[in-house]
């Protein structure tokens, strides 16, 4: 690329003006390829070819499989089971919801990358929706029914079918992945706080691809256990001798010229540029438009449910607690026997425990203690093993030999159905806190008690008690962002194998 001279220097000067040389490509970067070129350079393409193909016959078999045996289970029921005419009535209604199912799949990114594709809310989440529009499509076309177990019965069987494939599908190509050995190597770039952080998250996920080959801080380098491959002027030369394939900005705070120049020098050179969520990322999905303004304006709305969000979610928590008191009776009668029989005082225990709005109520568990725990706490303060506001120790000497086998399985906390019943908790939300850990929050941190606590929440499904205090927060923070009915039967249907793993419970 050569400057061309001003009018005003092509008068005065005798000679043509010598060609300067710069370091970008001699053609516009936005031209593409040829598509037939593009295809054999780009190596990957036979692999994301395949994994749609695959994605598709999955979530196709899998809505005809739904069908096919809510046709089935009701014929069965009925003692008039015939595979054939099943197969037959499959055939006739599968193509509307087949074609829905993948639409509205692909408009969720359902077909996306893997470390782009979103999990099983998202899915239930569509299937609903399909079955919303094919029982509307039946309606308006005049047809009868004489029951509408089709629609809820094939959306239960496409619920287990479709992510129950797509669970093995994920879980085997992993496995060919992590064989074949695919990673995408990155490098981090940031302040030392954010970087160790960060590194810590993507280390820590299961079956992730990321490689971290280092590091580039822009403050001092910290001592993170990490390798630094230098400054940020450097980072052309990492990104050529490291093959880095993406680079990872790792602070909310990254200056703008700086990261201008980043994202310009890494897209010159094939590699991917991602940014980790920061706060003010989370809460720009729900920030609504405010018009009529001269300069565009978002509301942050505070992150409450209520009209129709708060009636939605109170049923399923009403229904869903009626449902599990009755089927674990049994189990709840003989956690109590159990309790009265081996210690002193009654097997309820009443922690009073601010709620909604900091307004204490009586938090109901079984007693996993002896009668004298309260008065023996500040003796053991010196031992906490827990950081933050929260109190906890791994042998607590109060604890009873029934009440440890309790907390081993959090049967301790079902009690609490009782408390949704009466409306001061919800199955799923941020957990309540005993007074003693609500004395030493931080004003941030109680952000969380904009709604009702749960009894369960991203705490137990996402590490429990082996987390950061300030990172089970900000999980709090991320329910709060991201509720939904779906996402709530989502921890529930997590809560089961955290429990039976018992991470971090003690």
């Amino acid at each position: 690329m050569a400057l061309s001279p001003t009018t005003h220097e092509r008068r005065e000067a005798p000679h043509p003006q010598p060609v300067v040389d710069f370091p970008f490509p001699q053609h516009d970067v936005r031209r593409k390829r040829p598509p037939l070129l593009s295809f054999l350079l780009r190596m990957d393409t036979m692999r994301r070819a395949g994994r749609l193909v695959t994605l598709l016959a999955l979530d196709v078999a899998g809505v005809f499989l739904a069908i096919f045996t809510a046709l089935c289970f009701k014929a069965v029921i009925r003692d008039k089971l015939d595979v054939d005419v099943a197969f037959h009535q499959t055939k006739d209604i599968v193509v509307l919801a087949t074609l829905v199912t993948l639409l509205l799949f692909a408009k969720s990114g359902l077909y996306a990358d893997r470390g782009q594709r979103p999990g099983l809310t998202r899915i239930v989440g569509s299937l609903f929706q399909v079955t919303v529009v094919a029982l509307m499509f039946a309606v308006i076309n005049g047809n009868d029914f004489s029951s509408y177990y089709i629609f809820y019965g094939s959306l239960f069987f496409s619920v287990l079918y479709v992510s129950g494939f797509r669970y093995a599908y994920d879980r085997a190509t992993g496995v060919l992945l992590r064989a074949a050995g695919y990673q995408r190597r990155a490098v981090l770039v940031g302040t030392g706080e954010h970087i160790e952080g960060v590194a810590h998250a993507l280390s820590d996920a299961p079956h992730s691809t990321i490689n971290i080959i280092g590091f580039i801080s822009l403050t001092p380098r910290p001592d993170n256990g990490l390798r630094s491959l230098g400054a940020i002027s450097d980072l052309s030369e990492v990104l050529v001798e490291h093959r880095i394939d993406e680079v990872i900005i790792a602070d909310p705070d990254f200056p703008e010229q700086e990261a201008v120049e980043l994202v310009d020098q890494a897209h010159r050179q094939g590699v991917r540029v991602r940014i980790a969520p920061s706060t003010m990322e989370l809460l720009v999905h729900r920030a609504e438009f405010v018009p009529g303004e001269t300069v565009p304006l978002f509301e942050l709305k505070p992150p409450v449910f209520e009209g129709v969000d708060y009636v939605l979610k109170r049923l399923f928590d009403l229904t869903v607690a009626w449902v599990l008191l009755v089927v674990l009776s049994p189990l709840l009668l003989l956690c109590w026997a159990s309790i009265r029989l081996t210690s002193r005082g009654p097997a309820i225990y009443r922690s009073m425990r601010p709620g909604i709005a900091g307004v204490p109520f009586a938090c109901f568990k079984f007693r996993t203690m002896y009668r004298d725990a309260d008065e023996r706490q500040a003796e053991l303060e010196e031992h906490n093993e827990a950081g933050g506001a929260i109190f906890k120790i791994r042998d607590d000497p109060r604890v009873t030999g029934v009440g440890r086998l309790l907390r081993k399985w959090s049967l301790d906390e079902l009690p609490q159905l009782l408390n949704v019943l009466r409306s001061e908790m919800s199955l799923v939300g941020p957990r309540p806190l005993p007074q003693r850990d609500f004395d030493r929050l931080e004003d941030w941190h109680k952000k969380r008690y904009l709604v009702l606590p749960g009894m369960t929440g991203l705490w137990q499904v996402a590490g429990r008690s082996d987390l950061d205090f300030d990172d089970l927060v900000r999980l709090d923070f991320l329910y709060l962002e991201r509720w939904s009915v779906f996402l709530d039967l989502t921890i529930l249907l997590k809560t089961i194998p955290a429990v039976l793993a018992r991470r971090g419970a003690f």
